[in-house]
């Protein structure tokens, strides 16, 4: 019984972004339209275990939202015709009039009975990275309405209340309200997904590294990045960046068991017990890589993705393929601005021409760029392997000082507290 709970619970999961996408879709309320997705899903977990679970049923889940979305707008409509009757009988000069995309939405139930045209998942991770959101905005809405992570969680994923995070969600809704919602045309779709795929990116990197806490990784943000990428995959099979992106995951994620020791001690890359890496999923990452290379231009995804690869193919850190690995960041740092690219190049650098010319490089980012604590932490590193000690003692001091996460901190006292032994 509890695994077959679990399967409809998982079945669920799949199924609410591409119901919620086709009811905005359709009648252009989101919040109605998440509350009625919410009530056909209550109802699924009801009578699913009981009655089984019906051949179509994403179809089943839409039929049902449908009815519920529909019963409230009619209801809505009728307390808007109260409304009005009451305001005709009002001073024109006391009207007020509704605020925009407040009434039914135009077109009202005629879709129903129409099966999608479009893939409503990726139409609603579009509306998500609306441009008219902003990063933080569009990250938290992305994870509301298509990962289906509840308030709380998004709150504790950014170490904020959640009364902050259900303001910032509800301001998000607020504005795309009125938006038409399908996927963008030919004219901005390519901006729109590369919207979509930094989105993604950014919850990977927060769930892969946690900016703040306790807690180095958070296996559920990582996941559930991994998870959304893979369905824009499957809607665009052929698209370079989308292949790339999951391939840069899913070999970064790859190390995850090695990446902590038993007290969640942060293990640097170059000191992590590789026959502790999850071997299918390199294997997997690195298919995917070639895959992404192959199917057009290398963009910034592929392109950290092959780096990746390089990385995750070396038995050993010393069989590492640096130089194959600095001639794939000097692409990299042509194509895009990015700092921790060219943070990471210094780091390439170093490992080909030795630590001196590598500090070279981050000095240079260091006057060009805004102080960051990984500046510190790889300068510290860098001086550390050129001898200089002290100067290493005080970078990684610095770094520990600078970052809001726990694991890391320690770790960089951990560094500079070694090399005030004289042993070091």
């Amino acid at each position: 019984m509890g695994r077959a709970t679990d399967d409809i619970e998982d079945l669920l999961r799949r199924h609410a972004p591409q119901v919620l996408g086709a009811l905005v879709r359709r009648y252009g309320h989101f919040d109605p339209a998440e509350d009625s997705v919410q009530e056909a899903l209550i109802a699924a977990a009801e009578q699913w275990p009981r009655d089984g679970i019906p051949d179509n049923p994403r179809g089943w889940l839409i039929r049902v939202a449908s009815r519920r979305l529909t019963d409230r707008l009619r209801s809505d409509e009728a307390r808007r015709r109260r409304e009005e009757t009451a305001a005709a009988l009002t001073p024109a000069d006391a009207f007020v009039t509704p605020p925009p995309g407040e009434g039914p939405a135009g077109g009202g139930p005629s879709g129903l009975g129409r099966a999608p045209s479009e893939d409503d998942t990726l139409t609603l991770l579009f509306l998500c990275c609306h441009p008219a959101l902003s990063p933080a905005a569009q990250i938290a809405l992305t994870l509301r309405a298509v990962g289906g992570l509840t308030t709380a969680e998004i709150a504790r994923a950014h170490l904020v209340p959640e009364a902050t995070m259900a303001q910032r969600i509800s301001r998000a809704k607020r504005a795309v309200r009125g938006t038409q919602f399908r996927q963008p045309d030919a004219r901005d779709r390519d901006q729109r997904l590369a919207a979509v795929l930094q989105v993604l990116y950014l919850i990977f990197n927060e769930g892969y590294t946690a900016t703040a806490g306790p807690d180095l990784h958070r296996t559920d943000l990582a996941c559930e990045a991994i998870r959304l990428t893979r369905a824009v995959r499957r809607l665009l099979p052929r698209e370079g960046r989308v292949t790339g992106l999951l391939a840069l995951m899913v070999l970064t994620e790859a190390r995850t068991p090695a990446r902590t020791g038993p007290d969640g001690e942060l293990i640097p890359l170059d000191e992590q017990d590789r026959a502790l890496w999850d071997r299918t999923a390199v294997a997997e990452g690195t298919a995917l890589a070639e895959e992404a290379l192959a199917q057009g231009p290398a963009g910034d995804y592929q392109l950290q993705a092959a780096i990746a690869a390089l990385h995750d193919e070396a038995e050993r850190a010393e069989d590492t393929d640096w130089p194959q690995i600095l001639a794939l960041y000097d692409l990299l740092v042509r194509r895009s601005p990015d700092p921790a690219a060219a943070l990471g190049r210094a780091v390439a650098v170093a490992m080909v021409h030795g630590p001196r010319a590598g500090l070279a490089e981050v000095d240079a980012l260091a006057r060009a760029a805004e102080r960051h604590y990984r500046l510190d932490a790889v300068r510290a590193h860098l001086l550390e392997r050129a001898g200089d000690m002290a100067a290493a003692r005080t970078a990684y001091r610095t770094a520990a000082d600078a970052t809001l996460s726990e694991p890391e901190a320690r770790y960089l006292r951990r560094r500079a507290d070694r090399l005030d032994r004289p042993d070091g």
